[in-house]
C-alpha cells in the first residue's frame, strides 16, 4: 500500500505577523490568505522490516534509521524528523516505513512551503494510522512540532492555510484559532486570479531570522512595530470586506498600504532590489502588492489595474523577474491510497 498526502501552498494577503507570539496572545491577530495550485506532497509506504527511510526529492537527500532510533536534529531534513519523532512517541509507531517528500516551492519562497510539508507529513500519518483528527487538530499538531519540538520561529497561519485550503480569514486569540472560510463569487475569484500577478523575485528569505527580530521588537514594546502590526490587522479586516463586496480596486489599494505597513515591522523585510521591482510594477499599472511571507526575497505578487496586467508582466520581465502561472484552489489537506 502507498499513501499520498498533499496540501496547497498559500499567498498571504494581509495580517501576516499578527499571528506570531507574543502579539497574538496580547492583542489578538487576524490574517487574510488564499491557497494556490502549488503543493507539498508526501508519499508514505509501510515496510515489512524495522527501518525508517526518508527521501527528499528536492534536496536529493536520503536518510535511513532503525525504527527505535531517535532522529537527531542536525540541520538535515529536521522538519521531517520532528514529525516522525513526535508521531512515534505519541502513537507508539513500531512499524518501518518510507517517506518521500516533494515541494513545488523551496523553503524561503514566502508561500508557506515548510509548514505545508509538515502538515502533509502529519496528514500521511493520520491516514496510515487511521487517526480521527480534524483539520484544526492537524494544523495545531504541525504548529506544535515546528515551534516547540524544533524551536523554529514563526506564526500560525501557514499550518491552518495548508490544512483547510481556500480563501480564509483566520483569527488568532491567544492559543485559540478560528478559521472563517470566505464564500466569494466565482467571477470575483476569476477576476482576482487574472489581475493578481505572482512573480519570483529571486533569492530566499530566512523567515526565522526576520521573525526573531520582529518578536524581539514586540516583546520590548517597540512602538513602531506594535503600531504597524495593529494597522496590518485593520487592513486585513478591510481586505476581507473588499472581497466580499466585490470591490477589487479597493483590495489592490489595501495591498499597497499593507506592504508599506509590513516594511515597518522590523529590519530585513525589504531590500533595495525588492523596492525597485515594486516601483517598476506600480509605474506599469499595479495598484498594490507585497512580498508573500516574512520578507527579504522569494515570491511577490502585484495587483493590476483592469487593463494593465500585460504591461506589468512585461515590466517585471524586463527586470529579470519571472512571473508564474497559478490558480486558486479550495482543497486543503487531502490523502489517498495507491494500491
Amino acid at each position: 500500500m502507498l499513501i499520498r498526502s498533499r496540501v496547497p501552498l498559500r499567498i498571504s494577503f494581509g495580517g501576516g505577523g499578527t499571528d506570531v507570539s507574543p502579539y497574538c496572545e496580547r492583542r489578538g491577530g487576524v490574517v487574510m490568505n488564499a491557497t494556490i495550485d502549488r503543493y507539498a506532497t508526501v508519499s508514505l509506504s509501510p515496510l515489512v522490516d524495522k527501518t525508517i527511510e526518508i527521501e527528499s526529492i528536492d534536496y536529493d537527500a536520503a536518510l535511513k534509521y532503525d525504527v527505535d532510533q531517535f532522529l537527531a536534529y542536525d540541520g538535515h531534513l529536521d522538519l521531517i524528523k520532528g514529525v516522525v519523532n513526535f508521531m512515534r512517541k505519541a502513537y507508539n509507531v513500531s512499524h518501518g516505513f518510507r517517506l518521500r517528500i516533494h515541494n513545488d516551492a523551496p523553503p524561503g519562497s514566502g508561500l508557506g512551503s515548510s509548514s505545508a510539508v509538515c502538515v502533509a507529513v502529519v496528514g500521511a500519518f493520520r491516514h496510515w494510522l487511521n487517526l480521527p483528527m480534524t483539520p484544526y487538530e492537524v494544523a495545531e499538531m504541525a504548529y506544535q512540532i515546528e515551534r516547540h519540538e524544533l524551536g523554529i520561529k514563526g506564526g500560525r497561519q501557514d499550518q491552518y492555510a495548508a490544512a483547510f485550503g481556500g480563501f480564509n480569514f483566520i483569527e488568532f486569540n491567544g492559543t485559540k484559532t478560528i478559521v472563517n472560510p470566505l464564500r466569494l463569487r466565482n467571477d470575483v475569484v476569476c477576476e482576482l486570479n487574472h489581475r493578481l500577478i505572482l512573480a519570483y523575485v529571486g533569492g530566499s528569505h530566512d523567515s526565522s531570522k526576520i521573525l526573531s527580530s520582529q518578536i524581539k521588537d514586540m516583546a520590548s514594546g517597540n512602538e513602531e512595530t506594535l503600531k504597524s502590526l495593529d494597522r496590518a490587522k485593520e487592513l486585513a479586516i478591510a481586505m476581507k470586506a473588499a472581497l466580499l463586496t466585490d470591490n477589487l480596486d479597493d483590495f489592490g489599494l489595501l495591498l499597497d498600504e499593507a506592504w508599506e505597513s509590513k516594511k515597518r515591522f522590523t529590519a530585513g523585510i525589504t531590500t533595495p532590489k525588492i523596492d525597485a521591482i515594486y516601483e517598476k510594477a506600480k509605474s506599469a499599472g499595479a495598484l498594490g502588492g507585497k512580498v508573500s511571507g516574512a520578507g527579504g526575497g522569494g515570491f511577490m505578487f502585484f495587483f493590476a489595474k483592469p487593463d494593465k496586467r500585460y504591461a506589468i508582466t512585461k515590466a517585471l520581465q524586463d527586470e529579470g523577474v519571472k512571473t508564474v502561472n497559478y490558480s486558486f484552489t479550495d482543497m486543503g489537506l487531502y490523502s489517498w491510497e495507491v494500491r
